[in-house]
């Protein structure tokens, strides 16, 4: 009942009714470059049923490409799925994109070195950018709905993984499997994600008064005429 009440993808979740208000904040940004053209998005590490919940499935002048370690399903002709490293972006060109999009990605990269490997392809490859990551001095941590689960010594945080499932997370069937789920989520403060981004906006997403999550923005009303 707690993942149905938490996890994102569950429709009616509580993660997704902030995912939703998170999008309407996008949608007004989207109007400053929505100017009659087809626009161009990068997805990174998102799902079609995402969009599809947002009501952007069939749209005749939005294209939406998934990019992820492996192909994400795609039914609809606004879509595509590419197999990508989000820290490599190389197959595309400087300003490919009109909007590079991604949420809850960027804290998945283990290093803060990945991390700034892909806030710089982002910056790169899109004309615009939207890009959000939860807040690490948030409470709740937002993978394992543990409370402050992200200050616990790096030993303890591999033990809770081996042994008790957590949140969105199954126990780890090797202490080595527990090790590598634990090194693979680097959240981000607000000071970091300002330095990953340094030209763009901040949007802070609030819960009784809290940060819990951060999105980094620049939207400059530019959009590809080709």
């Amino acid at each position: 009942m707690a993942n149905k009440l938490f996890d994102p993808r569950h429709g009616k979740s509580f993660n997704q009714g902030f995912r939703a208000r998170r999008f309407e904040f996008f949608k007004s940004l989207l109007k400053k470059i929505d100017q009659g053209k087809p626009i161009k998005i990068l997805d990174v590490g998102g799902t079609q049923i995402y969009w599809e919940r947002m009501d952007f499935s069939g749209h005749d002048n939005v294209f939406i490409t998934l990019l992820n370690l492996d192909l994400a399903p795609v039914s609809n002709a606004n879509f595509s799925s590419i197999k990508g490293d989000a820290c490599n972006l190389s197959e595309f060109e400087d300003d490919h994109f009109d909007i590079v999009f991604s949420n809850s990605v960027i804290e998945h990269l283990f290093t803060l070195e990945n991390q700034q490997k892909m806030a710089n392809e982002v910056r790169r490859v899109g004309k615009n950018y939207y890009v959000q990551s939860p807040n690490f001095y948030f409470p709740i941590e937002p993978h394992w709905l543990f409370p402050f689960f992200q200050f616990f010594p790096f030993g303890m945080r591999v033990w809770l993984t081996r042994n008790f499932n957590l949140g969105h997370y199954t126990k780890s069937t090797s202490k080595a499997d527990a090790v590598l789920r634990v090194k693979e989520v680097q959240l981000l403060t607000e000071k970091q994600m300002r330095s990953l981004f340094p030209d763009g906006d901040v949007y802070r997403e609030r819960f009784f008064g809290l940060k819990k999550s951060i999105t980094m923005y620049s939207f400059k009303g530019e959009i590809n005429r080709g």
